[in-house]
């Protein structure tokens, strides 16, 4: 008679050698190995975690109707879009990017805008409530985290009055992010007249669910359609990292281009609703507001393989005198690494990385350090922020170009997160950022390959460890 724990062991091995085949099917190699050591070492774990979130899939409901939001998208590109598109002046080698992004994001440059950067924390927020206070149509906000702190009370209550005056408020919220603002402020603020949904829904049992992994990680405001707000700060008080509170970076904008952010939501809002709203009491004739030129990039995996990560590498290889990013979160996979190592070696090229010093997730700042030998030795300068956790995205290439957004530069925003992100073609704009770079230059602490070297054993350990963990990260 055969026993059970011989059957198990069996069973063990037939799906290593499954998975082993499975596994490495379209997958970059680093995130295959990862995957094949879990489940060797944990063979009925593994392939229970596998089936979960081991494989990008969005289900075919959701893949259906991201492709007719993309359908409703390009409908208001079309609509707004002929008097005001233009090719931006950029350097020969630069000159592929604004087409790249128009392929991988359906958004085409857009002329006469108004930009403007938003770093105060409290600030922001206080603008953006004015905005609210002064709307007279509708009030748009989508985001990733609403808390139920001080600050997500703040813009609860200024929503709650423009719905009472009569403005159309639609509120989108990630379901696992701002769980307890759904939860606890969602009933207030529809009692008020707000509408109030829960995106990418986490459930066995729902039509349109969708892995918990897979999140809606944008920060998007429209008031009106004529004034949006975008960047990497969510609705919530600044203090995530005890003595060490969030610095941010907000784009104000007005002008054009906010038709295309006001598309974006629109875009997502059909994604949870189905309702296709009418555009031309959502589109207004928007004047131009200012000189810049800008494209805005929504990225995801409704949008394509990792279609955000394509155009950044691209922006890599096309620079040709100075990068930088700044990034809470850096954990590259193998194309983007190479590309910013590349972009390291090449003469006459300053790289700069700048995170920051202090970590509000300690496996994830491990894995993060493992690759700092690959960049010191490449010739990337990498800053250490101090004075605050810098939770900015941004990233400019050259004097010509800049991102920012609230993409991090790592697997899980490239590969899992929906994202959106401006791309800003104005040198007088990026001469405002590169001396907000030069204020981080400033604040932070140089590391240098002989002084990273000196670090302990366990440490090395600890880090190359947490680096085999990226893909779960």
């Amino acid at each position: 008679m055969i026993h059970w724990s011989f059957l198990y062991l069996v069973s063990e091995w037939v799906i290593r050698l499954i998975m082993l085949v499975y596994v490495p099917q379209r997958r970059s190699a680093s995130a295959a190995r990862t995957w094949l050591l879990f489940i060797f070492l944990l063979p009925w774990p593994g392939l229970v975690i596998y089936a979960l979130v081991g494989r990008i899939r969005v289900p075919a409901v959701r893949r259906e109707l991201q492709e007719q939001a993309s359908r409703q998208i390009k409908a208001a590109q079309a609509q707004v879009g002929a008097r005001i598109t233009l090719e931006p002046d950029l350097p020969v080698p630069l000159r592929v990017i604004p087409r790249q992004a128009t392929l991988l994001g359906a958004f085409e440059p857009f002329a006469g805008n108004a930009i403007e950067f938003l770093r105060d924390y409290d600030g922001s927020i206080e603008r953006i409530i004015g905005d609210i206070d002064s709307a007279s149509k509708q009030v748009h906000l989508l985001t990733y985290i609403y808390r139920t702190d001080q600050t997500g009370r703040k813009i609860t209550d200024a929503i709650k009055r423009a719905a009472q005056r009569g403005v159309i408020c639609r509120i989108l919220l990630d379901s696992v992010g701002s769980r307890s603002a759904i939860k606890q402020f969602g009933p207030e603020l529809q009692a008020a007249g707000a509408e109030v949904r829960s995106m990418l829904p986490v459930g066995l049992f729902r039509r349109n669910a969708a892995r918990f992994d897979l999140r809606n990680h944008r920060k998007i405001v429209v008031i009106d359609g004529t004034i949006g707000y975008l960047g990497s700060q969510n609705i919530a008080d600044a203090n995530f990292v005890t003595g060490y509170p969030n610095e941010e970076l907000v784009a104000r904008l007005t002008g054009p281009i906010v038709s295309q952010l006001q598309a974006t939501f629109l875009g997502d809002h059909y994604l949870e609703t189905e309702q296709v709203l009418d555009r031309e009491d959502l589109f207004p004739d928007l004047k131009p507001a200012g000189a810049s030129v800008a494209q805005l990039v929504p990225s995801g995996p409704g949008y394509g393989q990792e279609n955000g990560r394509e155009l950044i590498i691209s922006m890599l290889y096309a620079a040709r005198r100075r990068v930088v990013i700044t990034t809470p979160y850096f954990i590259p996979d193998e194309p983007f690494l190479h590309a910013l190592c590349a972009a390291g070696r090449r003469e006459n090229m300053r790289v700069h990385l700048v995170v920051s010093k202090h970590a509000n997730q300690l496996i994830t700042q491990f894995a993060q350090r493992s690759f700092y030998d690959d960049l010191l030795e490449s010739g990337v300068r990498i800053h250490l922020y101090r004075p605050h956790f810098l939770h900015a995205k941004l990233l400019t290439i050259d004097d010509d170009i800049a991102l920012i957004g609230s993409t991090n530069m790592d697997i899980r925003s490239f590969a899992l997160n929906a994202e959106v992100n401006l791309l800003v073609y104005d040198r007088e704009i990026i001469k405002q950022l590169e001396a907000l770079q030069d204020d981080y230059f400033a604040n932070s602490d140089l590391l240098t390959l002989a002084e990273w070297g000196k670090r302990s054993l366990l440490q090395k350990v600890a880090q190359n460890t947490a680096r085999l963990m990226d893909s779960f990260l």
